[in-house]
């Protein structure tokens, strides 16, 4: 098997990047990680970060850009630069997994989108549920019509994050919804496609004086219901209670939480609801265990190959995006 070689651009505050690069070294059998460049200040601005790089080799970002033996970046800085970077990469030729959403202008993710499609170069990106079990079966069955017509989509994505860290979401248009809501917003769309028409409810809780969208709300609304995706930073226990509810004609499936366990080894349980009567209980199951990071880039780098298809075309990831915006009240 023909190994990748790749390179990380840039560390982030609080998404994905340190479990990228690990995760990149890790399976040395699929990468070679040639190293890491620090584009946007990161030295000075994350120190906590540094020590965990002290393993990898310090690349600049023209080194990773020209060097033609490295076909592949994982694009991990601050979501705000990330449209950025995964473009200079798109424009010299390399395979793109990019951290989720994006950049705050559509424009730019339009000419992103635009060079990776006549560049037929791999676009990939971090929304790692896509990989999770539970939402793949889940994703099959609707497909196949086992829960019938699609009535609603309730999707959670919460957490309990220090007023430092809320006040951060300050950088993004609709706060929590960009930075998190986005995951939910995707598995809407996989699940129901595109909205008729998308509500916005997004606020700040003002509690610590924090002022950004801590509170995350959007209503979307389709032709058999209306579905919604939530996600705040204040929620103690939240983490627990991420969930995907799928309401069918022929069955509901509960998926809480969405992930629990370690990020090497997580597991998944879900109930799928078929009886009539009151009461029922509902058919449990338990998926596990899985490692979130592993098996997205190993994905990643069967595309690359020419192994498979990438399942999300460039196309998909505009529309995403777009509403993605629409969610946050910035479209």
């Amino acid at each position: 098997m023909r190994k990748i070689k790749i390179a990380q651009i840039g560390m982030n505050t609080l998404s994905h990047c340190g479990q990228i690069h690990k995760s990149l070294a890790k399976q040395s059998d699929i990468f070679e990680f040639a190293g890491i460049c620090l584009p946007e200040n990161e030295q000075e601005r994350l120190p906590h970060r540094m020590a965990e790089l002290q393993a990898y080799p310090r690349l600049t970002l023209e080194q990773i850009l020209t060097d033609p033996s490295i076909e592949a970046v994982a694009v991990e800085t601050e979501e705000v630069f990330c449209t950025k970077y995964a473009l200079l990469a798109a424009e010299h030729g390399k395979h793109i997994h990019m951290e989720k959403p994006g950049g705050r202008e559509l424009a730019d993710f339009e000419r992103l989108v635009d060079t990776v499609k006549r560049s037929g170069k791999v676009f990939h990106t971090g929304y790692m549920y896509r990989y999770n079990p539970a939402v793949q079966e889940l994703l099959a069955k609707v497909r196949a019509g086992e829960l019938g017509e699609i009535v609603s989509v309730e999707a959670q994505m919460n957490c309990l994050h220090n007023a430092k860290n809320r006040q951060w979401l300050q950088d993004f248009p609709g706060g929590m919804m960009f930075f998190l809501g986005c995951h939910l917003v995707d598995l809407v769309l996989l699940l129901q496609g595109m909205p008729e028409n998308i509500i916005p409810l997004n606020r700040s809780t003002g509690l610590d004086g924090v002022t950004a969208e801590d509170f995350g709300m959007a209503v979307l609304e389709y032709k058999n219901g209306v579905s919604f995706v939530k996600t705040t930073a204040v929620e103690r226990g939240g983490y627990l209670r991420r969930q995907l509810v799928v309401t069918g004609s022929k069955a509901t499936v509960e998926i809480r939480p969405l992930e629990y366990g370690t990020e090497s080894d997580m597991y998944t349980d879900q109930i799928t609801s078929t009886a009539e009567s009151w009461g029922a209980q509902g058919e449990a199951k338990t998926f596990g265990s899985f490692d979130r990071y592993d098996t997205m880039l190993a994905s990643f780098a069967a595309m690359v190959r020419g192994e498979g298809q990438n399942p999300w075309s460039p196309d998909y990831e505009l529309e995403l995006y777009k509403t993605v915006l629409r969610c946050c009240g910035a479209l």
